[in-house]
């Protein structure tokens, strides 16, 4: 396949070098990543300045790789509209340095590089490990590359992504991949008062993660059980049931005029 890799920890991170590295033994790779860590960055894009992609040498053989001065989003659609000859196959973000579990994905700009991906027609996973040393690393790469691979590979079908968590290994391999709903993280969040030398004060935002375990199945609670968590998301979010309860309004009855527009 011609895969896209892409992060939010930027483009000399261990997660995304190692998976590059592995899969680029029996794929043709892309690397667009940003030039710097920009984890929790959402999905905000570059629209007030301009997006310089640089190539760089990974000295990994078969690799094009390229440095943005931009977001993950920014990354995959300059990618996909702009660098690559052609569209990828598929499209791997991370692996981020860090669980994406439960409202993670709102804040993850690994979990949006593949949303972004989604929204260009490109099937895509995000890729998050809870610990990354080394040999955790190697381990989840060579785990990507044998399950893209194989007969047992789904691809997300059209208008979905799949955000895939692995755990702590340092417990034991996981026995099984499993298919589960978000579940819920939530933050112990602190904010820590400081000056700077001028006298002004300024905040730093801290926290630790408190993930309730009474929701299963869900992916907090498959990865605190050492499985791999993996999610098919879509981005329907409309409260649907909710639209039937709710009323018009007759805009008609409200005080409020206009001097150019009549009412339609």
């Amino acid at each position: 396949m011609r895969i896209l890799l892409t992060n939010d920890d930027g483009i000399e991170a261990a997660g995304l070098k190692t998976l590059a590295a592995i899969l680029a033994e029996t794929h043709q790779v892309f690397v667009v990543a940003p030039d710097r860590e920009r984890s929790a960055i959402g999905h905000a894009i570059t629209v007030h300045k301009p997006i310089y992609p640089r190539t760089i040498d990974w000295g990994a053989s078969g690799i094009t790789a390229w440095k943005v001065n931009g977001t993950p989003a920014d990354c995959v659609k300059l990618a996909v509209r702009a660098l690559l000859p052609d569209s990828p196959d598929l499209v791997l973000a991370g692996i981020n340095h860090g669980s994406n579990l439960g409202r993670d994905i709102f804040y993850s700009g690994t979990v949006s590089a593949a949303i972004e991906a989604m929204f260009t027609g490109v099937p895509a996973l995000a890729l998050s490990a809870k610990t990354f040393d080394r040999a955790t690393l190697e381990w989840i790469s060579a785990f990507v590359g044998q399950w893209i691979s194989s007969s047992w590979w789904q691809r997300p079908a059209a208008g979905e992504f799949f955000n895939v968590n692995f755990p702590n290994l340092d417990q034991g391999l996981p026995a099984r991949l499993v298919w589960v709903p978000l579940g819920r993280r939530e933050y112990q969040e602190t904010f820590w008062q400081h000056e700077n030398p001028r006298g002004q004060r300024y905040y730093w935002l801290a926290g630790e993660p408190r993930d309730p375990l009474d929701d299963s199945p869900s992916d907090v609670n498959a990865v605190h059980q050492g499985l791999i968590a993996a999610t098919p998301i879509d981005l329907d979010v409309t409260a649907r049931q909710r639209i039937a309860q709710l009323e018009a309004v007759d805009v008609t009855r409200l005080s409020i005029s206009h001097p150019r527009q009549r009412a339609r």
